[in-house]
C-alpha cells in the first residue's frame, strides 16, 4: 500500500492498518490520530512531523524510520514497538505505552517522554541528551551505554534498570530510587541526585565531580578513588563509607555525617567541613598545627588525612640509628599491640635462637595488622622495641632498618627487659597515624 491510498482510507474514515507492508513509506507530516499499525513493517519510513498520537503499534516494525518532530504522544497497546536505529529527535513521546520497546541505537535527542511507560525497554547505545523522562516508568529497562547528557529523570522509576557504562553528565535524577539499579562505570559528573539512595553501591573509580548528592543515602557505600572533586554532599549520610585515596578537593560536606568511615588518603583541599561528624564521630573543628616553633596554622588537611613531620634539632642527641628525634603527626591513630615471632599460619614461635629471623617475623606480622587498618610502615609515627637481651640490639636494628628508612623513620625507644611472653628475644609495638 502506498500512502496516497492510505490517506485515503483514513480520511474515509478508516483506522485499522495492521501488518501491512510499508517499508519505506513517506507519510511526512501527516495527520494520523488513533491508527491502528499493529504488526506493520514500516522499516525506513518517513514520518518527521507525523502525528500519530494514541496510536496502536503493538509489535510495529519503525527500524531505521526517521520520526523528528512527530508526535507519538499518548500511544495505547504499543508494546514491543521496534525503534532500533530511528531518528526520533524532538519527538513527543509523553505518556506513551512502550513496554518492552526496542531503542537499541536510536536517537531520542531532546525527545519528550515524560510519563511514558518504558517497562523493559531497551535503550543499549541510544542517544538520550536533553531528553525529558520525568515521571517515566523505567523498571527493568536496559540502558547500557546509552548517552543521557543533561537529560531530566526526575522522580522517573528505576527498579531493577542497568545503567553500566552510561553517560548521565548533568542529568537530573532527583527523587529516583537508585537503591536496586546496576551501575557499572557510570559518569555522574555534574549530576543531580539529591536525596537519592545509594548506600552499599559500588562506585569505585567513577567520576562524580560537581554532581549534587545533598542529603543523600550513601551508607556503606564505595567511592575508593572516584573523584568526587566539587561534590554536593552537604547533609548526606557516609557512615562506614569507604573514601579512600578520593579526590574531594572543593567539595561542599557541610553536616555530612562520616562516623566509620574510611578517609585514608582522601584529599580534602578547600573542602567545607563545617558542622561535619567526622569518622570517629566528634564534630568537624580545625585544629592549630605546629609547623615551626612560634607559629601555628589552621589546616584543613592535618585534620582529615596524615600529615606527617620530622623533627630534629641539634639541642638534644642526634639519632644513631634508623629512628628520629620526633614525629609531629595529625589523623587517626591506630595502636598496634606488643608483637612477637609467632607464625600466624602455625600458631606458634619461630625462629627460636635466631634473633635476626625473629624480628623479620615481627615485623611481617605488625604489617599484617597495619594494612588491616588500612596503613603502612610509612605512617609508622612511633615504635618501642623490647630485647631480652641488648647485645642483640645491633642484629635488630640491622633488620629493622629495611622498613624503616632514617630520613623518614618514626620515633623510637628501645629497652631490655628481664622476660619476653613465650621466652621470644625481641617484642615490638607501634603507634601509626592516618
Amino acid at each position: 500500500m502506498d500512502a496516497e491510498e492510505l490517506l485515503k482510507r483514513y480520511a474515509q474514515g478508516q483506522r485499522s492498518f495492521e501488518k501491512i507492508n510499508l517499508r519505506g513509506i513517506d507519510l511526512k507530516g501527516a495527520k494520523l490520530p488513533g491508527i491502528d499499525l499493529k504488526g506493520c513493517d514500516l522499516t525506513g519510513a518517513d514520518l518527521n512531523d507525523a502525528n500519530l498520537s494514541k496510536a496502536v503499534l503493538q509489535n510495529t516494525n519503525l527500524s531505521r524510520a526517521s520520526l523528528t518532530g512527530a508526535c507519538l504522544s499518548e500511544l495505547a497497546e504499543s508494546s514491543n514497538l521496534n525503534l532500533s536505529w530511528a531518528d526520533l529527535s524532538d519527538a513527543d513521546l509523553s505518556r506513551a505505552n512502550l513496554n518492552s520497546a526496542n531503542f537499541i541505537h536510536a536517537n531520542l535527542n531532546n525527545c519528550n517522554l515524560s510519563g511514558a511507560n518504558l517497562t523493559s525497554a531497551n535503550f543499549s547505545h541510544a542517544n538520550l541528551d536533553n531528553a525529558n523522562l520525568c515521571d517515566a516508568t523505567l523498571d527493568y529497562a536496559n540502558l547500557t551505554e546509552a548517552s543521557l547528557h543533561e537529560v531530566n529523570l526526575v522522580r522517573a522509576n528505576f527498579k531493577g534498570v542497568n545503567l553500566s557504562f552510561v553517560n548521565l553528565t548533568g542529568s537530573d535524577l532527583s527523587q529516583v530510587d537508585l537503591s536496586r539499579v546496576t551501575l557499572k562505570e557510570v559518569n555522574f559528573q555534574k549530576t543531580k541526585i539529591r536525596g537519592t539512595n545509594l548506600s552499599q553501591h559500588n562506585l569505585s573509580g567513577m567520576n562524580l565531580a560537581d554532581a549534587d548528592l545533598g542529603a543523600a543515602n550513601l551508607r556503606s557505600t564505595n567511592f575508593r578513588r572516584a573523584d568526587l572533586h566539587g561534590i554536593n554532599l552537604e547533609r548526606a549520610d557516609l557512615q562506614a563509607a569507604d573514601l579512600m585515596k578520593v579526590n574531594l578537593n572543593g567539595a561542599n560536606l557541610k553536616k555530612v555525617d562520616l562516623t566509620g568511615a574510611n578517609i585514608y588518603g582522601a584529599t580534602f583541599i578547600d573542602a567545607d567541613l563545617t558542622g561535619a561528624i567526622m569518622p570517629d564521630g566528634e564534630i568537624y573543628k580545625p585544629i592549630a598545627s605546629e609547623v615551626e616553633i612560634g607559629k601555628q596554622e589552621a589546616s584543613l588537611e592535618k585534620v582529615i588525612s596524615m600529615t606527617r613531620q620530622v623533627i630534629n634539632t641539634d639541642q638534644a642527641p642526634a639519632p644513631v640509628g634508623p629512628y628520629n628525634q620526633a614525629i609531629a603527626a595529625s589523623g587517626q591513630m591506630i595502636f598496634v599491640a606488643g608483637q612477637i615471632a609467632i607464625d600466624p599460619r602455625l600458631g606458634d614461635v619461630v625462629y627460636t635462637e635466631d634473633v635476626k629471623k625473629q624480628t623479620e617475623q615481627v615485623l611481617a606480622n605488625l604489617e599484617a595488622i597495619l594494612k588491616a587498618a588500612g596503613a603502612t610502615f610509612a605512617d609508622v609515627v612511633k615504635t618501642t622495641v623490647f630485647l631480652a637481651d641488648m647485645n642483640d640490639f645491633a642484629a635488630v636494628n640491622a633488620v629493622y632498618a629495611k622498613y624503616f628508612p632514617e630520613d623518614t623513620a618514626p620515633a623510637r625507644a628501645c629497652v631490655q627487659v628481664s622476660r619476653l611472653p613465650k621466652d621470644v628475644l625481641v617484642e615490638i609495638d607501634c603507634i601509626a597515624v592516618i
